[in-house]
């Protein structure tokens, strides 16, 4: 019998790349900006989440997107 064992990641995100639209997880809600994102969880259940991007600018919440994205791909959360 083996004692080997596999570590699952926490959870898998769900990030679909449109490179059509440079605003994709992105919405403007009231003039800011905010992510929505879904993540698959080991229970198979899922979760949607929405964070503010703080941002009236689009640009920059483009750029905050992207380093929060990146922030939870090395966080150990595996994207798909």
């Amino acid at each position: 019998m083996s004692t080997t064992t596999l570590e699952a990641p926490l959870a898998f995100l769900s990030i679909k790349i449109d490179s059509e639209n440079l605003d994709h997880h992105l919405w403007n809600n009231h003039g800011t900006w905010w992510i929505h994102y879904t993540v698959h969880q080991p229970d198979y259940t899922k979760r949607r989440v929405r964070v503010s991007l703080e941002t009236r600018k689009l640009r920059e919440a483009r750029n905050r997107r992207d380093a929060l994205l990146a922030h939870l791909a090395a966080e150990g959360l595996k994207t798909f």
